[in-house]
Formats: structure tokens, C-alpha cells, sequence
């Protein structure tokens, strides 16, 4: 008897779904805890900024370690080590006396535990799970709900923080964390079929995509995409309270994002489906541009910054089932969770320097005008990347018996 019979596809999509609202919701809260902490404890926003991007440079450095190792051994027993330390750092965030312990538990030890139980692998075994010609559509699934998530939780969070404070704002979030641990045996078990591109090693997978120019093209483009959004995410909340509106209206924002983008990756999942990918990335690249120049030069107010994250909302996460998608129509699914992982962690260089130089240039200058300016150029530069990648897949030669 089949003991993992249970874990049909719509369990697998389910808790998987359920992982992703608790993982990238949680991170999602980053922005809205700036400003409390700092002023708590007498830091700049750089220090702050630069531990969230070095929490982005081990989400993205560990993805790869972690997908290689689901890829092989599973994902669930993978996941569920990743929750505990995801729990363990924001708990010890909480608490953290001095910068360096905030680089450490909020940087370090979170960004670990976020890249195994994020987009990386949790996406990888939904695609999996269900037939070729609807995978496309259950990456969408996956990074709508990574965008439910963030709808449900920056609200909750900026309650937390008014209701109780913002360290057992933080140790709620640990305990939520910690509620991945059940949840990833709905996503155990090892990659389904063996003969999935014949018998070739992880290590021929990896010399494969690296010989490829397709695969430095979308790691460069996803590059973009982490800048972009961590930039903001962090960023944005901070921005609005310094041009004179209320600190709730970061908030509301960043939850508007989170919201819009439902209907933006489900949009992505089921448009990759049918219509080139990477013309629809390039799209989204430049439409991001084209949204912060008109944010920029509209007057400021409630209802431009509404405006702002509704129509980044729908741009937001749904490069990710374009990205995850392609790597796995070019490169197969075998090893798409470590594959994935590679590529997202151009992603995560992105978002430390997105996370970072957003603190860096505010403090040098007083103000973000530069660093919207470099998003602006990041979009077009992202844009035109994305054109020259080949969509086809990889013919993989037959292994002798």
C-alpha cells in the first residue's frame, strides 16, 4: 500500500498554498517594523535596511542548498527544518540588543529559514503535482497565495504593533511560522518519476543550465525583479510618513499590493500558458517603470499611493510563475527546485541591494529621489533582457540502459 496515497494534487496544491501565505506573508512585514525599531533602539535606517537585505542575501544564497536538497531527498523533512529556523529568527529579532544580532537573526538565521519555505520550493513541488499543460496555472495558484498572504498580514501585523508593541508583534509572527512545520507534510515526499529527463545527474542539470545563455538572461532579470519590489516593500512605508501622510497609509499600501497581485500572478499563471513568456516578463519590466514615473510625477497623496501599490500589485509577484515556469519548460522539473533556486538567487542579490542602497542613499541624501530614479532604469534594463531568452526546451539525450 502507497503510504503517501493522501498526498493527491490538491492536497500537495493546498498546503502548499497554505505554506506560501504564511511564509511570504510573515516577510512581508519587514517595511512596517522600520520605523518602531529603530527609533527603539536609536539605530539608522541603514542598519536596519542593510540587515533586511542581508536576510534577502541568505534567502537567496540558501534556495539552491535548499532545492537541491528536496530535490533529492524531499521537500517536506526540508521545509519543516526551514520553519523552525524561519521561527527561531524572528524570535531572536525580537530581542536582538545590537545591530549585529539583528544582522544575524533577522538577516542570517530568518533568510534561511524564508528560502525553504518560500517561492523556490514550494512552487517547484506544486508544479509537480500537477499535469504539463497546467502548470503554468498552478505557479500562479502559488504566487497568488504568496500575495493573499501579504493582503492578510501587513494589516495584522500594523495592529500588532499598535495593540501590543512591536517585539510581541514579532513573537506572534514566530509562532505563526512556526505553523509551516504540520503543513509540510502536505508537500513531502521525493520529486514524482524518476524518468523525468532520463537519468541525468544534478550535477549534469547544473552544467547544462550554466552553459546556457537563456538561464544568465532570466537570473540577471530576476536580478530586477528583487531590486524593484524589495526597494519598495521595505521602503515605501518610510517614504510616504517622510512627504507628511499618516504611517497607516504605508500599510494600506503595501496590503494593496499584496491584494491586487492575487489577480496579477493568477493573470501571469494562465497568460504563460498560452502567450511567450518572456514577452509577458518584459512587459511587466517596463510597465513597472512606466507606473513609478507616474507615481512620481502625480502629487502625493492617500489616493495616489492607493493607486500606486494597486497598479504595482498587479505587477508584483507575477513575474514569478513566468520565471519558474520557464525554468522548468527549458530545463525540465526534475531539478527545478535547486534550478529554480540558482535563478531566484539573482532575484535575492537584487533585493539586498534594493533592501540596502534604498537606506544607504536616504541617509546620504536626505531623500529617495536617486533610488527611484535607479528603479526606473532597473525596469527598462529588465525590460530588454528578457527579449533574447530561447523558450524552447533543452532536448536531453537518452541514457543507454
Amino acid at each position: 500500500m502507497n503510504n503517501n496515497a493522501w498526498r493527491t494534487p490538491a492536497v500537495v496544491l493546498v498546503a502548499g498554498s497554505l505554506i506560501l501565505v504564511l511564509s511570504m506573508g510573515v516577510r512581508a512585514t519587514s517595511g512596517i517594523f522600520l520605523q518602531p525599531m529603530t527609533m527603539a533602539h536609536g539605530w539608522s535606517r541603514e542598519a536596519y535596511s542593510f540587515a533586511i537585505a542581508v536576510q534577502n542575501l541568505a534567502w537567496g544564497l540558501g534556495s539552491p542548498f535548499f532545492g537541491a536538497i528536496a530535490d533529492k531527498y524531499g521537500a517536506g523533512r526540508t521545509v519543516a527544518v526551514a520553519a523552525v529556523l524561519y521561527a527561531l529568527g524572528l524570535g531572536w529579532m525580537a530581542y536582538a540588543p545590537d545591530v549585529l544580532q539583528l544582522s544575524l537573526s533577522a538577516g542570517v538565521i530568518t533568510g534561511l529559514g524564508i528560502s525553504g519555505t518560500s517561492v523556490g520550493i514550494i512552487l517547484a513541488v506544486m508544479a509537480r503535482a500537477v499535469a504539463p499543460e497546467k502548470r503554468s496555472l498552478a505557479l500562479g495558484l502559488g504566487s497568488a497565495a504568496s500575495s493573499l498572504g501579504q493582503f492578510l498580514m501587513l494589516p495584522v501585523g500594523q495592529g500588532l504593533i499598535d495593540g501590543v508593541g512591536w517585539q510581541m508583534a514579532l513573537v506572534a509572527h514566530a509562532l505563526l511560522a512556526a505553523l509551516i512545520v504540520p503543513l509540510a507534510a502536505g508537500v513531502g515526499g521525493k520529486a514524482a518519476g524518476a524518468a523525468i529527463q532520463g537519468a541525468q545527474s544534478l550535477g549534469a542539470a547544473l552544467r547544462e543550465a550554466s552553459r546556457d545563455g537563456s538561464f544568465h538572461l532570466l537570473f540577471w532579470g530576476y536580478f530586477v525583479c528583487g531590486f524593484q519590489v524589495v526597494f519598495i516593500a521595505l521602503h515605501l512605508p518610510p517614504y510616504v510618513v517622510d512627504k507628511g501622510l499618516p504611517a497607516n497609509v504605508g500599510g494600506i499600501a503595501l496590503a494593496l499590493v499584496g491584494l491586487f497581485n492575487i489577480a496579477g500572478s493568477l493573470g501571469a499563471g494562465w497568460l504563460g500558458g498560452r502567450f511567450a513568456k518572456k514577452y509577458l516578463l518584459s512587459f511587466i519590466y517596463a510597465a513597472r517603470s512606466v507606473v513609478i514615473v507616474l507615481f512620481l510625477l502625480a502629487p502625493l497623496t492617500p489616493l495616489s499611493v492607493y493607486l500606486f501599490a494597486a497598479a504595482m500589485g498587479l505587477l508584483w509577484l507575477s513575474t514569478v510563475p513566468l520565471t519558474n515556469g520557464l525554468v522548468g519548460f527549458r530545463y525540465g522539473v526534475k531539478y527545478m527546485a535547486m534550478l529554480a533556486g540558482i535563478v531566484f538567487l539573482g532575484h535575492q542579490l537584487g533585493s539586498f541591494l534594493g533592501a540596502w542602497l534604498g537606506g544607504v542613499i536616504f541617509d546620504r541624501t536626505g531623500s529617495y529621489d536617486v533610488a527611484w530614479a535607479l528603479m526606473i532604469a532597473a525596469g527598462v534594463y529588465a525590460a530588454i533582457v528578457h527579449l533574447p531568452i530561447r523558450e524552447a526546451p533543452i532536448a536531453h539525450k537518452p541514457v543507454p540502459a
